[in-house]
């Protein structure tokens, strides 16, 4: 699995040449950030979970920052953020915006405030061309704004923990299995 990790992982003179991380410098020649050990990739990739879940940009930069900082495997935080991507940029965020809504008992869905087509004293009067659409999508942005931010940081939060406990997990296992083969194979022979 290490072997395969190491394939599909940027190498760590790309992340160097990487306009984006240049001003990270000297410090990503620090050797745990490059290690393939339990800690490092369970770390990496919920920190890039994290930030690929709870920024839409500069998710990259904050990830390697927060990975060269906690000694964490840099390119498996680079990775995660990739968690959202053009084709699951949409999913995530309604998701996020649904969860969001459920959690502040706020409506989620076209009778909330705002929405178009929505008929009552609550929502905003309509002005005739450019700046009446203005008005009504930034209407609009500032009712789901307040329930998204809320859900990415529960999904970010709850993602990145869930799969620091998984890879750690499951990389244990991993040794024990392979420990108690050895053992099977040595009864044996």
């Amino acid at each position: 699995m290490q072997d395969w990790l190491r394939r599909k992982m940027p190498s760590a003179e790309s992340l160097r040449r990487n306009k984006w991380l240049h001003w990270l410098g000297p410090s990503l020649h620090h050797p745990r950030l490059w290690h393939m050990s339990r800690r490092g990739i369970a770390l990496g990739l919920a920190i890039g979970l994290f930030f690929g879940l709870l920024l839409p940009t500069a998710q990259i930069p904050c990830a390697a920052a927060l990975a060269v900082v906690l000694r964490a495997n840099l390119p498996m935080a680079v990775a995660g953020t990739l968690v959202t991507n053009p084709v699951t940029s949409v999913p995530l965020y309604y998701a996020a915006w649904r969860l969001g809504s459920a959690v502040l008992g706020e409506p989620a869905g076209p009778h909330m405030r705002g929405w178009p087509g929505q008929a009552g004293a609550d929502q905003p009067p309509t002005r005739p061309g450019l700046g009446g659409w203005l008005t009504g999508a930034w209407e609009r942005l500032r009712a789901v704004g307040k329930p998204l931010m809320l859900g990415l940081a529960i999904l970010a939060t709850t993602t990145g923990g869930l799969a620091y406990v998984m890879v750690s997990w499951i990389w244990r296992a991993k040794v024990v299995w392979a420990w108690r083969r050895r053992q099977r194979l040595r009864q044996v022979t």
